[in-house]
Protein backbone atom coordinates (compact mmCIF):
# COMPACT_ATOMS: atom_id res chain seq x y z
CA UNK A 1 0.00 0.00 0.00
CA UNK A 2 1.54 3.48 -0.78
CA UNK A 3 2.69 5.96 1.84
CA UNK A 4 0.99 9.47 1.97
CA UNK A 5 3.10 11.90 2.59
CA UNK A 6 3.49 14.16 5.06
CA UNK A 7 2.85 17.25 2.52
CA UNK A 8 -0.12 15.62 0.91
CA UNK A 9 -1.80 15.30 4.70
CA UNK A 10 -1.00 19.01 4.63
CA UNK A 11 -2.33 19.74 1.39
CA UNK A 12 -5.44 18.09 2.67
CA UNK A 13 -5.79 19.46 5.90
CA UNK A 14 -5.27 23.17 4.65
CA UNK A 15 -7.98 23.15 2.35
CA UNK A 16 -10.45 21.27 4.07
CA UNK A 17 -9.80 24.41 7.14
CA UNK A 18 -10.60 26.91 4.34
CA UNK A 19 -13.85 25.24 2.83
CA UNK A 20 -15.07 24.24 6.01
CA UNK A 21 -14.61 28.50 6.81
CA UNK A 22 -15.66 29.18 3.09
CA UNK A 23 -19.04 27.23 3.08
CA UNK A 24 -20.06 28.39 6.81
CA UNK A 25 -19.26 31.95 5.62
CA UNK A 26 -21.53 31.60 2.79
CA UNK A 27 -24.44 30.14 4.37
CA UNK A 28 -23.96 33.00 7.29
CA UNK A 29 -24.60 35.80 4.93
CA UNK A 30 -27.62 33.71 3.03
CA UNK A 31 -29.04 33.96 6.88
CA UNK A 32 -28.21 37.48 6.69
CA UNK A 33 -29.26 39.28 3.70
CA UNK A 34 -32.31 36.39 1.99
CA UNK A 35 -34.31 36.59 5.39
CA UNK A 36 -36.28 38.83 7.42
CA UNK A 37 -35.74 36.42 10.43
CA UNK A 38 -32.46 37.13 12.49
CA UNK A 39 -29.87 39.62 13.30
CA UNK A 40 -27.74 41.00 10.28
CA UNK A 41 -24.92 42.40 12.10
CA UNK A 42 -24.53 39.45 14.19
CA UNK A 43 -24.72 37.10 11.14
CA UNK A 44 -22.74 38.93 9.08
CA UNK A 45 -20.04 39.40 12.22
CA UNK A 46 -20.14 35.57 12.52
CA UNK A 47 -19.71 34.84 8.68
CA UNK A 48 -16.94 37.08 8.78
CA UNK A 49 -14.93 34.88 11.92
CA UNK A 50 -15.67 31.38 10.53
CA UNK A 51 -14.39 32.44 7.45
CA UNK A 52 -11.36 34.20 8.59
CA UNK A 53 -10.85 31.51 10.96
CA UNK A 54 -10.64 28.79 8.05
CA UNK A 55 -8.48 30.77 6.40
CA UNK A 56 -6.20 31.76 8.77
CA UNK A 57 -5.98 27.70 9.99
CA UNK A 58 -5.30 27.04 6.11
CA UNK A 59 -2.71 29.56 6.75
CA UNK A 60 -1.10 27.78 9.75
CA UNK A 61 -1.01 24.58 8.31
CA UNK A 62 0.94 25.46 5.12
CA UNK A 63 3.46 27.45 7.09
CA UNK A 64 3.94 24.70 9.14
CA UNK A 65 5.11 22.96 6.21
CA UNK A 66 7.17 25.84 4.49
CA UNK A 67 10.51 24.91 4.89
CA UNK A 68 14.29 25.66 2.99
CA UNK A 69 16.89 23.45 2.65
CA UNK A 70 20.14 24.19 5.24
CA UNK A 71 17.67 26.64 7.17
CA UNK A 72 16.06 26.36 11.29
CA UNK A 73 13.25 28.47 11.07
CA UNK A 74 11.56 29.60 13.79
CA UNK A 75 8.18 32.20 14.85
CA UNK A 76 6.83 34.88 16.21
CA UNK A 77 3.43 34.07 17.64
CA UNK A 78 2.48 37.17 18.58
CA UNK A 79 3.07 38.12 14.92
CA UNK A 80 1.50 35.26 13.79
CA UNK A 81 -1.53 35.62 15.80
CA UNK A 82 -1.85 39.08 14.06
CA UNK A 83 -2.47 37.81 10.87
CA UNK A 84 -5.84 35.99 12.78
CA UNK A 85 -7.19 39.23 13.22
CA UNK A 86 -6.11 40.89 9.68
CA UNK A 87 -7.68 37.89 8.25
CA UNK A 88 -11.15 38.14 10.15
CA UNK A 89 -11.38 41.91 9.88
CA UNK A 90 -10.78 42.25 6.22
CA UNK A 91 -13.41 39.11 5.21
CA UNK A 92 -15.61 41.48 7.72
CA UNK A 93 -15.12 44.99 5.70
CA UNK A 94 -16.47 43.13 2.33
CA UNK A 95 -18.90 40.93 4.05
CA UNK A 96 -20.81 44.43 5.93
CA UNK A 97 -20.04 45.89 2.38
CA UNK A 98 -22.38 43.71 0.12
CA UNK A 99 -24.31 42.90 3.18
CA UNK A 100 -25.64 46.35 3.54
CA UNK A 101 -24.99 48.11 -0.29
CA UNK A 102 -25.29 44.87 -1.99
CA UNK A 103 -23.36 43.93 -5.30
CA UNK A 104 -23.09 46.71 -7.38
CA UNK A 105 -20.28 47.08 -9.40
CA UNK A 106 -19.13 50.00 -7.47
CA UNK A 107 -19.58 48.12 -4.64
CA UNK A 108 -18.38 44.84 -5.28
CA UNK A 109 -15.55 46.28 -6.85
CA UNK A 110 -14.58 47.64 -3.24
CA UNK A 111 -15.10 45.37 -1.34
CA UNK A 112 -13.23 42.44 -3.53
CA UNK A 113 -10.28 44.77 -3.52
CA UNK A 114 -10.12 45.56 0.26
CA UNK A 115 -10.91 41.84 1.18
CA UNK A 116 -8.39 40.66 -1.40
CA UNK A 117 -5.35 42.80 -0.78
CA UNK A 118 -5.69 42.05 3.09
CA UNK A 119 -6.06 38.18 2.45
CA UNK A 120 -2.79 38.56 0.29
CA UNK A 121 -1.07 40.41 3.38
CA UNK A 122 -2.15 37.24 5.10
CA UNK A 123 0.68 34.58 4.24
CA UNK A 124 2.86 37.63 4.07
CA UNK A 125 2.24 38.49 7.76
CA UNK A 126 3.58 34.93 8.33
CA UNK A 127 6.73 34.66 6.58
CA UNK A 128 7.52 38.44 8.22
CA UNK A 129 6.83 36.44 11.73
CA UNK A 130 9.55 34.31 10.56
CA UNK A 131 13.07 33.92 12.34
CA UNK A 132 15.51 32.40 9.45
CA UNK A 133 19.30 32.02 9.42
CA UNK A 134 19.51 34.03 6.30
CA UNK A 135 18.17 36.68 4.08
CA UNK A 136 14.51 36.49 3.22
CA UNK A 137 13.74 37.91 -0.57
CA UNK A 138 10.66 38.07 -2.66
CA UNK A 139 9.83 36.82 -6.49
CA UNK A 140 8.17 39.82 -7.86
CA UNK A 141 6.23 38.17 -10.50
CA UNK A 142 4.88 35.68 -7.95
CA UNK A 143 3.60 38.33 -5.29
CA UNK A 144 2.02 39.98 -7.73
CA UNK A 145 0.13 37.03 -9.39
CA UNK A 146 -0.43 35.73 -5.80
CA UNK A 147 -2.39 39.39 -4.51
CA UNK A 148 -4.23 38.75 -8.00
CA UNK A 149 -5.82 35.71 -7.15
CA UNK A 150 -6.65 37.10 -3.86
CA UNK A 151 -8.50 40.01 -4.81
CA UNK A 152 -10.57 37.59 -7.68
CA UNK A 153 -11.27 35.40 -4.85
CA UNK A 154 -12.59 37.74 -2.74
CA UNK A 155 -14.37 39.32 -5.25
CA UNK A 156 -15.93 36.12 -6.16
CA UNK A 157 -16.73 35.43 -2.69
CA UNK A 158 -18.35 38.06 -1.79
CA UNK A 159 -20.66 37.70 -4.94
CA UNK A 160 -21.47 34.12 -3.90
CA UNK A 161 -22.24 35.21 -0.71
CA UNK A 162 -24.92 37.23 -1.63
CA UNK A 163 -26.08 35.42 -4.91
CA UNK A 164 -25.94 31.75 -4.03
CA UNK A 165 -29.10 31.09 -1.95
CA UNK A 166 -29.47 26.97 -1.99
CA UNK A 167 -27.77 24.75 0.52
CA UNK A 168 -25.73 22.48 -1.79
CA UNK A 169 -24.45 25.54 -4.29
CA UNK A 170 -23.16 27.14 -1.41
CA UNK A 171 -21.11 23.74 -0.90
CA UNK A 172 -20.13 23.82 -4.21
CA UNK A 173 -18.93 27.55 -3.71
CA UNK A 174 -17.00 26.57 -0.58
CA UNK A 175 -15.12 23.92 -2.65
CA UNK A 176 -14.39 26.40 -5.44
CA UNK A 177 -13.10 29.16 -3.35
CA UNK A 178 -11.29 27.27 -0.86
CA UNK A 179 -9.19 26.26 -3.89
CA UNK A 180 -8.83 30.01 -4.93
CA UNK A 181 -7.81 30.65 -1.52
CA UNK A 182 -5.15 27.67 -1.09
CA UNK A 183 -3.61 28.79 -4.64
CA UNK A 184 -3.31 31.99 -3.60
CA UNK A 185 -1.54 30.56 -0.31
CA UNK A 186 1.06 28.55 -2.11
CA UNK A 187 1.65 31.00 -4.71
CA UNK A 188 2.82 33.23 -1.98
CA UNK A 189 4.94 30.91 -0.06
CA UNK A 190 6.51 30.31 -3.76
CA UNK A 191 6.94 34.08 -4.03
CA UNK A 192 9.60 33.15 -1.11
CA UNK A 193 13.07 32.75 -1.24
CA UNK A 194 15.88 32.39 1.21
CA UNK A 195 20.15 33.02 1.22
CA UNK A 196 20.93 30.91 3.94
CA UNK A 197 23.45 31.92 5.72
CA UNK A 198 25.15 28.66 8.22
CA UNK A 199 27.31 31.16 10.07
CA UNK A 200 24.28 32.61 11.64
CA UNK A 201 21.46 31.68 14.25
CA UNK A 202 18.09 32.26 14.22
CA UNK A 203 15.97 34.45 16.21
CA UNK A 204 14.22 33.45 19.23
CA UNK A 205 11.56 32.28 17.62
CA UNK A 206 9.17 28.84 18.44
CA UNK A 207 9.35 26.07 16.00
CA UNK A 208 6.88 25.38 13.48
CA UNK A 209 5.66 22.77 15.27
CA UNK A 210 4.47 24.55 18.03
CA UNK A 211 2.16 26.62 16.35
CA UNK A 212 -0.16 23.85 16.17
CA UNK A 213 -1.32 24.52 19.78
CA UNK A 214 -2.49 27.63 18.14
CA UNK A 215 -5.20 25.92 16.06
CA UNK A 216 -6.70 24.51 18.65
CA UNK A 217 -8.86 27.68 19.78
CA UNK A 218 -9.83 28.33 16.30
CA UNK A 219 -10.51 24.51 15.16
CA UNK A 220 -12.96 24.49 18.60
CA UNK A 221 -14.61 27.41 17.40
CA UNK A 222 -15.15 26.33 14.04
CA UNK A 223 -16.29 23.51 15.08
CA UNK A 224 -19.35 24.89 17.66
CA UNK A 225 -20.25 27.49 14.39
CA UNK A 226 -21.17 24.24 12.43
CA UNK A 227 -23.27 22.99 15.27
CA UNK A 228 -24.84 26.36 15.70
CA UNK A 229 -25.38 26.45 11.65
CA UNK A 230 -26.85 22.77 11.39
CA UNK A 231 -29.03 23.65 13.78
CA UNK A 232 -30.55 26.46 12.18
CA UNK A 233 -32.68 25.03 9.59
CA UNK A 234 -33.24 28.34 7.74
CA UNK A 235 -29.44 28.00 6.95
CA UNK A 236 -29.51 24.45 5.72
CA UNK A 237 -32.85 23.71 4.33
CA UNK A 238 -32.31 26.30 1.18
CA UNK A 239 -35.09 26.32 -0.98
CA UNK A 240 -38.81 25.24 0.22
CA UNK A 241 -42.04 26.61 1.39
CA UNK A 242 -40.50 28.14 4.42
CA UNK A 243 -38.87 30.38 1.52
CA UNK A 244 -41.64 31.75 0.05
CA UNK A 245 -43.41 32.60 3.75
CA UNK A 246 -39.92 34.25 4.57
CA UNK A 247 -38.23 35.86 1.70
CA UNK A 248 -40.82 38.59 0.76
CA UNK A 249 -38.61 41.47 1.31
CA UNK A 250 -37.65 43.98 -1.52
CA UNK A 251 -34.59 44.31 -2.84
CA UNK A 252 -32.28 46.86 -2.14
CA UNK A 253 -32.15 50.17 -4.39
CA UNK A 254 -29.32 50.32 -6.95
CA UNK A 255 -28.12 54.00 -7.18
CA UNK A 256 -27.14 55.55 -10.65
CA UNK A 257 -23.23 54.69 -9.91
CA UNK A 258 -23.45 51.21 -8.43
CA UNK A 259 -26.11 49.27 -11.16
CA UNK A 260 -27.05 46.12 -9.90
CA UNK A 261 -25.14 42.93 -11.05
CA UNK A 262 -28.73 40.41 -9.58
CA UNK A 263 -31.41 40.70 -7.62
CA UNK A 264 -30.63 40.93 -3.68
CA UNK A 265 -33.26 40.51 -1.63
CA UNK A 266 -32.79 42.45 1.72
CA UNK A 267 -35.30 42.31 4.98
CA UNK A 268 -38.52 43.83 5.47
CA UNK A 269 -37.60 47.22 7.41
CA UNK A 270 -40.64 46.99 9.75
CA UNK A 271 -39.57 43.84 11.25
Amino acid sequence: MPEISNATVSMVAAYLAAFVGSALGLRCVVRSVHHREGWRPGWLVLGAAVTGCGIWMMHIIVLMGFSVPGAVITFDPDRVLLSLAVAVAVVAVGLFIVGYRGAGRVSLGVAGTVTGLGLAAVPYLGVGAMYVNGTVYYRPLLVVLSVLIAVAAATAALWSAVSIRGFLSSLGAGLFLAAAIAGMHYTALASVGVHVRKNLLPGPGEPALSMMSMLIGPGIFLLLATVFIVLDPLLILGEGEWDERTDTGSAPAATPDTPALFDVRQPDSRR
